[in-house]
């Protein structure tokens, strides 16, 4: 009888979806969510616990999340026409822009990429159209003409660095793709800070560009912020979508006080590059092992029997992201975060035991 209320009244989009999958990491050496790997100086934690001592939680917190905002708006210079919304993580924020469509409308995005693009896009009943990488996980710029040519696509998402390949697209090509574009092209640039790439100078250059970024990957993962750039009328628009509140006053204040700290944060990222460019050499030069340059937190490589590996490094207690089967350019192919010295040895010393190299 409940099954019979269930498929009366859910769409059928959700009846055929499955939950988003996290796998519990307790006890292991965790390199499959793309996290910086660094916790806080116990100095610098002291400090944020006394400032959040001060803050009191009877009270809901700063709808507009008006402090956040300015110093953004000041440490970012941007522009008078350039608004910020926050989102609880990049997520939410993806969901907010697809929600503001009309009925039906196409969603365009190159793939392999970020898994919530399509996610979000089928479950919310848009039509989600992916446009394939070439086999070296560039862009197919001619495609994705051809395809914004054809569908007209209200929205466009391209991941800089792309998730999960880790490479940059040439900006020229980016810009072709605004040119072309007849709505809106979000460039989410959840990884720039890895990259010392982005798309910010050209906010005010193109209206129908929009930015998103998250502190998540940089180093604040458990505070699930996120942030879209654009200008004033686009914001105005999504605004009227986000739930009143979705940014805890913890939330705030947390990320107030650690951009006092930024160099932190900054010295942390420069590590993980660091870190990153030792293990792609590293993992280039075991035998079988076909590994991507990437300027993100992470690294794709391919490796026979793919399933095999990742399940023989669960049984060492190291957890890493398996691609194989999710789509076909990712063939045989997983994907590593960059974790601190130890763990990024750890899981070398696991991976060539169970490769016998």
């Amino acid at each position: 009888m409940i099954a019979d209320r269930i498929r009366k009244i859910i769409k059928p989009a959700i009846l055929a979806s499955k939950p988003y999958s996290v796998p519990q990491a307790e006890g292991f050496i965790k390199l499959d969510a793309m996290e910086n790997p660094y916790s806080w100086p116990e100095a610098v934690k002291a400090s944020w616990l006394a400032r959040l001592q001060q803050t009191d939680l009877n009270r809901y917190p700063d709808a507009s999340v008006n402090e956040l905002n300015t110093r953004l708006t000041h440490l970012l210079a941007l522009p008078e026409d350039i608004s910020i919304m926050f989102g609880n993580g990049s997520d939410e924020l993806i969901q907010v822009i697809l929600l503001a469509l009309k009925k039906s409308s196409v969603v365009l995005a190159p793939e392999p990429t970020f898994v919530m693009y399509r996610l979000l896009s089928t479950l919310l009943e848009m039509n989600f159209i992916g446009v394939p990488l070439n086999d070296d996980f560039s862009l197919n710029l001619n495609a994705m003409l051809a395809e914004i040519e054809t569908t007209q696509p209200a929205v466009i998402f391209i991941a800089q660095p792309n998730n999960p390949t880790g490479n940059t697209f040439a900006q020229a090509s980016l810009e072709a793709i605004i040119k072309s574009a007849p709505g809106l092209v979000v460039i989410d640039e959840a990884y720039h800070a890895f990259s010392q790439k982005s798309m910010m100078p050209c906010l005010s250059t193109y209206p129908n560009l929009i930015l998103m970024r998250t502190f998540s990957k940089s180093g604040l993962a458990g505070l699930r912020l996120g942030m879209l750039f654009g200008a004033n009328e686009w914001i105005a628009e999504f605004d009227k979508l986000r739930l009143p509140y979705n940014i805890g006053t913890l939330n705030q204040v947390s990320t107030h006080f650690i951009l006092q700290h930024s160099n932190l944060l900054e010295d942390q990222v420069e590590q993980i590059r660091n870190d990153r460019d030792q293990l792609l050499t590293k993992l280039s030069m075991i035998a079988g092992i076909e590994a991507w340059h990437s300027e993100a937190n992470f690294i794709l490589f391919r490796v026979a029997g793919a399933g095999h590996v990742h399940k023989a490094l669960l049984q060492q207690k190291i957890l890493i992201k398996n691609l194989h089967g999710t789509h076909p350019l990712l063939h045989n192919c997983l994907r590593v975060t960059v974790g601190t010295a130890e763990e990024n040895s750890a899981f070398l010393s696991a991976l060539t035991a169970i490769l016998g190299v």
